[in-house]
């Protein structure tokens, strides 16, 4: 029997296997919530399932998603990035996931993690929508406002509403599956 999902999946292997096993469920490891970070900075302006295909390039690229790594990475590091064809080549978005990591252990500083920094937000549980369709889906909420305007005071960059509801998501800070997806009383 076929299980109902979000339509975003669509009857990609690839998208279903992400959609059934890791979106919407929470993340509170630190450097699991730094990779979805910088895999949805990446995505701004581009389709999630092209991030997903470079999942493992960017993976390598970035050392692990090692943001101690990344935090030191150096102008010549910089360069072999941009020259890297498994990975977006992105100016910006390469310099932001370097200063991005500056500031991620910054936040860590201050707050003793990041995850306890970002799940403050929403007081350390997911919040479950109720959305029937995914038509109801917003590509930011007010609290992605709020959290967005809060890490660029910060220092991070291309963190805007829709980067970081789509962190949200991901991270499973909130639950939007569709409510008659199979997966959204299993997440929370």
């Amino acid at each position: 029997m076929d299980k109902t999902r979000c339509g975003w999946c669509k009857n990609d292997p690839l998208y279903m296997a992400y959609h059934d096993t890791e979106w919407g469920v929470p993340v509170f490891a630190d450097d699991k919530l730094f990779e979805f970070l910088i895999l949805e900075t990446f995505q701004a302006g581009l389709s999630w399932i092209t991030i997903l295909r470079k999942r493992e390039n960017f993976k390598k690229a970035f050392d692990d998603f090692d943001y101690k790594k990344i935090a030191n990475y150096t102008e010549a590091k910089f360069e072999e990035l941009l020259l890297d064809a498994g990975i977006i080549r992105n100016r910006l978005k390469i310099k932001a996931t370097i200063s991005n990591a500056v500031a991620f252990m910054e936040v860590q500083q201050e707050f003793g993690s990041f995850s306890n920094y970002i799940w403050g937000f929403t007081k350390g549980k997911p919040i479950k929508n109720k959305w029937k369709t995914l038509s109801e889906l917003p590509a930011t909420t007010e609290l992605s406002d709020v959290i967005s305007k809060d890490l660029k005071k910060r220092g991070f960059k291309f963190v805007g509403p829709t980067v970081i509801y789509a962190h949200m998501q991901a991270t499973g800070m909130t639950n939007d599956h569709v409510t008659d997806c199979f997966r959204y009383d299993e997440v929370s």
